[in-house]
């Protein structure tokens, strides 16, 4: 798989990528999405995120650029929910 895919299969269900930033401000929005029911994983360089337990963060796991993908069904309620966060 290619790490620029815009679309992609995991677990079953379509993924579809709706940015690319620093893994804690991908944190940070995955949990602004998760206020509106919108579930989100995150995909370093080494691996897909589900869930990121807060020690992983605060000991310094990778932070680099990771990519933000949500649910298909939810790209556009989501690109909304980043964009108004973008505008701030």
């Amino acid at each position: 798989m290619k790490r620029d895919e815009r679309e992609v299969t995991l677990g079953g269900d379509r993924w579809v990528h709706v940015g690319e930033y620093p893994r804690l401000i991908a944190e940070s929005f995955r949990r602004l999405l998760d206020q509106d029911g919108i579930p989100s994983v995150l995909r370093t360089p080494f691996q897909w995120v589900m869930f990121t337990p807060v020690i992983e963060i605060e000991t310094g796991g990778y932070m680099g650029s990771v990519g933000l993908y949500v649910l298909k069904v939810h790209q556009v309620q989501a690109e909304r929910i980043l964009g108004e966060d973008d505008s701030q």
